[in-house]
This record gives structure tokens, C-alpha cells and sequence, in this order.
């Protein structure tokens, strides 16, 4: 479903100019070339990691009372061993009051930062992720900052992600994460909140039924217990027929995707007897 268009994968990103690289190439090398880039392609739409928010941190292990009112600020105490991965590495706060406990995930996360910092990382997220921005239709280069700059169970990437899918939704505006590694994470998205039918209607008014037809296999997998899951085991239905089931017992726009088949199948007529 999520596309593989070589032309939108590796389209010019903006940098410097420098002159343009021509090559002559034999019938074969063309080919190689070219099998060559979708390998490359499909490793660049890999879907990023789907997670559950992390639990916070409240461990308080130790108060000492007699340390309280010595100093004003907080200090952060943090092992710096390279061996050790960041998740397991040792972060504690002692604070002015002269509790010591453990670092929050934010404070850990902007240690770990200042002390190994991660290209594409800032200790203070950028203005990238304001709403308006996705009014520019920079979706892609939202998610794409967010990855760099969040952890995948962090809060701030589960809320810049749902709320950059939401806009989409909200808009129709499918076609800008498609043959883009986030395409999967948004039909993922949609599909466990059974918010189906724009996606629906959109893969067919754009003759993608193979796609339309794995997207409801998929709702289907996630929503065992629905109808049109129950009716598609038992008629083992596929393409068109699975998907009208589908539209006539799980959709809230029965008749716009009705008129959206119609459509598609009077092409498809037509075309056959052209």
C-alpha cells in the first residue's frame, strides 16, 4: 500500500548546486541501475517503529534532609560510560530540597543529548512541529524531523504523529505520505481507530483496488469480530466484492464509496471494450 515511486523517493532535496553527473549506459547497465535504486527505494520506505507511550519516571531514592536550603539549583548526576546502551545508562537528580531521584525521561533525554549528541538532534525541539506547518502541506518533513528528534515512545512523538495523520484525514490529503516511510504508520493509524472510509475512497478514485483491497485485509486483521471480516472468512470474498461487504456493513459514507466503485468499474468497462 505504501507505493514505490522512484521519482517522489529520491526526489532532489534542497542543497547547493553542483553540476549535473551524465552517464552512458549499455541496455544492461540501464537495468542494473535501475534494480539497483528500488532495492535502495524499499530500504528508504522501511516503516518506523509503532510504539506504546513510555511509562514516566518517579523514583525518588533518597531524602536527605540535612542537604535542604544548601544550594538553589538542581544538579544531575550522569554516567558517562560509553559501553553502556542510553536506556540503561544511570541519571539521577538531586534536588535543592535534598531529595535524589531518578531523572524524568525529558531530563534524561536532554543529557544524553548534551553528552552524545545525535545528528539531526537538537536540546530544544524546533519550531518545526507549530501547526502551521502543516497547513504548508509539510507533513513529511515534520515526521521526518520528529523521528530525528524524538524517541518512538516518547509523548512528543505519539502527539506530533497522531496530530500530523489527523490533519491529513481531516483534509484528504493522502497522496503527500504515500511512497513515503510514513505512509504505513498513518494506514496503521487510521485503521485501528476505524477511520477508513476517506482512505478508502481515495485509493479508488486513484485505480489503486489492489491497495483498497489489502487495506480492508488489514481492517480485517485488526477487527476480527467485525461483520464484514465474519462474511469475508466465511464467502471467501477478494477485490471488488470484498470491498463492497466491507462498504455495506462497516462504513459511515456508504454512498460516496458506492459512487467511487460505480465509477471505477464503468472505466474498467470501458477500457475493456476499447
Amino acid at each position: 500500500m505504501t507505493g514505490l515511486d522512484l521519482h517522489k523517493v529520491f526526489r532532489p532535496v534542497k542543497k547547493g548546486l553542483k553540476p549535473p553527473h551524465y552517464k552512458l549506459m549499455t541496455e544492461a547497465q540501464l537495468e542494473e541501475a535501475t534494480r539497483k535504486a528500488i532495492e535502495d527505494a524499499k530500504t528508504k520506505l522501511i516503516m518506523p517503529p509503532v510504539l506504546n507511550e513510555r511509562e514516566p519516571i518517579d523514583d525518588v531514592l533518597a531524602e536527605d534532609k540535612v542537604l535542604e536550603g544548601t544550594e538553589t539549583a538542581k544538579y544531575v548526576f550522569t554516567d558517562l560510560s560509553y559501553s553502556i546502551p542510553h536506556r540503561e545508562r544511570f541519571i539521577v537528580v538531586r534536588e535543592p530540597n535534598g531529595v535524589l531521584r531518578k531523572a524524568t525521561w525529558e531530563e534524561r533525554d536532554r543529557m544524553i543529548q548534551i553528552f552524545f549528541p545525535k545528528e539531526g538532534r537538537r536540546v530544544i525541539p524546533p519550531t518545526l512541529f507549530k501547526d502551521e506547518n502543516l497547513g504548508q502541506d509539510r507533513h513529511e518533513d515534520v515526521l521526518n524531523m520528529c523521528i530525528a528528534q524524538f524517541e518512538p515512545d516518547s509523548p512528543d512523538y505519539i502527539r506530533v504523529h497522531h496530530r500530523t495523520y489527523e490533519d491529513i484525514e481531516k483534509h484528504g490529503k493522502y497522496d503527500l505520505l504515500r511512497s513515503t516511510r510514513h505512509f504505513g504508520g498513518m494506514v496503521w493509524y487510521l485503521l485501528s481507530r476505524k477511520k477508513t472510509d476517506g482512505l478508502l475512497i481515495d485509493m479508488i478514485n486513484r485505480d489503486l483496488l489492489d491497495d483498497a483491497t489489502s487495506l480492508i485485509t488489514l481492517y480485517h486483521m485488526l477487527h476480527p469480530e467485525c461483520q464484514s471480516a465474519k462474511a469475508a472468512k466465511e464467502q471467501k470474498l477478494q477485490g471488488v466484492d470484498l470491498i463492497k461487504v466491507f462498504v455495506k456493513t462497516e462504513s459511515q459514507r456508504e454512498g460516496y464509496i458506492q459512487l467511487a466503485l460505480q465509477a471505477y468499474e464503468e472505466a474498467m468497462a470501458t477500457s475493456s471494450a476499447s
